[in-house]
């Protein structure tokens, strides 16, 4: 088989896909509004990156947003004017842009005004087997009820609501409910062990805490009950503890006075005519997601509203192509921004659906099987589960009927020309893929394909709309067809609002603006080819992304050096330049100590219970010392840099090194890898 090279053409799409898309619909609506004619997709993405105001208000118009704005936007045509630019985006400075001042709505609101009958959620999982279908009208129900329960419980705008809870009907009712009265959500995966929950969930005091009693994984039962006691003890603005019954074991109930059933609360309210949403300001924070650095606690970054509405609606509207009658996927769980990102798809009055269980039990099979039984339109998953479709030499096209499928989506990390080929010639040869790449911090993919481009082996096909990427060089200048770090030039609704608890926003600032002054470095590095397409080679920074759940380096070294035997560490992923690599944990044993491999499973054990099975360390590696710099910063990007085959004095000098002889053993150890 000739090997397939990055930039093959595989697919391209035909005249009938390009004119009865979303995306000519809306070319027409602009063109029409402004009077103006768009040839291509790249004049559409230069008018949308350079009259950033006026693109984000026809997104509003185009979709018709539920909410309301200054009287002054309702007309974008002749009369726009810098008046009605202030009215959008207050000032382009980043940080500090603000949007659509004086203007409301609500996320809530917008994703639940669809027809009742209409179906909302299909959901599927290995605690209930039975694919069920849920419309908009019964969703809108179970939003109420529990509405009235957050309301019971005191929970007003503004209060933070959490959960310890998998990708299932209740876990998406209780955050629409949430959202409906203009509380702040936050959620985290019940795969994720007790430190990695209460070092999110302690930073923003939630008041309500949302969990399931354990859930079924691998065909394994997991239980949670001691978690959810241990992760309340440690979280005293606590009001209440609501607990759902997911496992089907009524063995695991927990005994406090904190803890209320889920079923016995909604079903103990009065049937009301739906529920009531709360227009709040545009910015009013909608939820907050965590993206961990390097040092300290991870990030709780806060996303308004307005700003997600509008994002979502572009990117899953535009750019997936999807729209009511459509059946929406992404595996995922409630730690991935992808969960936030696939309920999106309510805005559209696009149905979603979730799963929550192994994607590999029995078997590999087991979500091209969903994809059939549920008639799925756009499949969403992570460039590891396709590679680990090619490597088990599936063919799902020809053992499930997939002629419901349309598109096939693919993040987390960069997919590779072989795994492109593997779709067109497994899945079939008619789908758009897309590989996309975005990140929690603005809960979207920036970089995307459409339903106008063709699709190129190893090639992201496009910046996407309001998205405006240049690569840098070191010395801040923007390049082209090379590798360069990933920049965003002008401000997104979605970018945060804040980080919580950083009131000076002294953390925001030094996390995404302070490397070139004025723009967002996204901590990416990307290639932009003339052609506009582009190609991503994994993370210039030192957060460690697997299976689309990023872990900052801190969170290892609380759990790592806990061990006497370990008096410092060193964690570091591999992957580079469109390889993937290995996660590898340095680490100085005491003397007197060995790292045994009893050690070395004790370890790891306690990084799969407390932060994720995803990262476990490939390796666990002894050594002398830990590279740092004269103010004592672990050198963790350097040593990255130089495991991936750089030369030593390129990446850094000795000088900067506490200790310049901490070296010596990394380079010896990158040439002998």
């Amino acid at each position: 088989m000739d090997l397939v090279q990055e930039g093959d053409l595989l697919r391209s799409p035909t005249e009938d896909e390009i004119q009865n898309s979303r995306l000519k619909e809306f070319q027409g609506f602009i063109e029409s509004s402004l009077e103006k004619r768009f040839h291509n997709y790249e004049e559409l993405w230069s008018f949308s990156t350079t009259e950033v105001e006026l693109f984000w208000n026809l997104i509003w118009e185009f979709f018709h947003v539920k909410g309301s704005k200054p009287g002054q936007l309702e007309n974008t045509g002749k009369s726009w004017s810098d008046t009605h630019r202030g009215l959008v985006l207050s000032s382009r400075q980043m940080p500090g842009a603000r949007w659509f001042e004086g203007s409301s709505c609500n996320y809530a609101e917008n994703a639940l005004s669809h027809p009742d009958d209409q179906v909302a959620v299909l959901c599927q999982s290995e605690s209930r087997p039975e694919l069920k279908s849920y419309t908009y009208g019964e969703l809108r129900a179970e939003v109420a009820k529990i509405q009235g329960c957050l309301k019971d419980l005191g929970v007003s705008a503004g209060d933070r609501v959490a959960a310890y809870a998998p990708n299932i009907f209740e876990t998406l009712a209780f955050f629409l409910a949430s959202a409906s009265i203009g509380a702040i959500w936050s959620s985290c995966s019940p795969d994720f062990g007790i430190s990695a929950v209460v070092d999110r969930f302690a930073q923003i005091e939630p008041k309500v805490l949302f969990a399931v009693d354990g859930y079924h994984y691998g065909g394994k039962l997991i239980p949670r009950t001691e978690e959810i006691g241990a992760i309340a003890q440690a979280l005293p603005t606590l009001g209440a503890v609501v607990v759902l019954n997911y496992s089907g074991n009524s063995s695991h109930k927990l005994q406090s006075g904190k803890v209320l059933d889920y079923s016995s609360l909604v079903s103990g309210q009065h049937q009301s005519s739906g529920p009531y949403f709360e227009r709040i300001d545009f910015s009013h924070p909608l939820w907050i997601l965590y993206s961990s650095g390097t040092t300290g606690l991870p990030k709780p970054i806060v996303q308004s509203h307005g700003g997600i509405i509008l994002e979502h609606l572009k990117a899953i509207g535009l750019h997936l192509d999807l729209r009511p009658g459509d059946r929406f996927f992404w595996f995922t769980t409630t730690g991935w921004m992808m969960w936030n990102f696939l309920i999106g798809g309510l805005l559209l009055g696009v149905t979603a659906v979730l799963y929550d269980g192994s994607p590999g039990f029995p078997d590999l099979n087991r979500l091209w099987e969903l994809a059939e039984s549920a008639k799925i339109t756009y499949f969403g998953t992570s460039a590891s589960f396709i590679q680990s479709c090619q490597k088990a030499g599936l063919h799902p096209g020809e053992e499930f009927n997939l002629s419901s499928l349309r598109g096939v989506g693919s993040t987390g990390s960069p997919l590779s020309p072989e795994n492109f080929r593997w779709i067109y010639e497994n899945i079939s040869p008619e789908l758009q893929l897309a590989s996309v790449s975005g990140g929690t911090d603005v809960c979207t993919a920036f970089l995307g394909s459409s339903p106008w481009h063709p699709c190129k082996a190893g090639e992201i096909a496009a910046r996407c709309l309001g998205c405006k990427i240049s690569a840098y060089d070191e010395a801040g200048g923007s390049v082209l067809d090379q590798v360069g770090e990933l920049v965003i030039e002008e401000p997104m609704p979605s970018m945060p609002l804040q980080f919580w608890n950083d009131p000076d926003g002294s953390k925001l600032f030094e996390a995404y603006y302070s490397y070139f002054p004025g723009k967002w470095r996204h901590g990416d590095w990307i290639k932009i080819k003339p052609s506009g397409a582009c190609v991503i080679y994994g993370r210039s920074d030192s957060t460690l992304n697997r299976g689309g759940i990023r872990m900052g380096t801190s969170d290892f070294y609380r759990v790592i050096e806990s061990f006497d035997e370990i008096s410092d560490s060193l964690v570091v992923d591999t992957s580079h330049l469109g390889r993937e690599g290995e996660l590898i944990a340095f680490v100085v044993v005491n003397p007197q100590c060995q790292l045994t491999s009893g050690l070395i499973g004790a370890i790891k054990a306690k990084i799969r219970s407390e932060l994720s099975p995803r990262h476990v360390p490939d390796r666990i590696v002894p050594v002398p010392s830990i590279p740092r710099t004269i103010n004592g910063k672990k050198m963790e990007i350097p040593i990255k840099r130089i495991l991936c085959g750089e030369e030593p004095e390129k990446v850094l000098a000795k000088g900067a090194l506490s200790d310049p002889n901490s070296l010596d053993f990394y380079i010896g150890y990158t040439k002998e890898s």
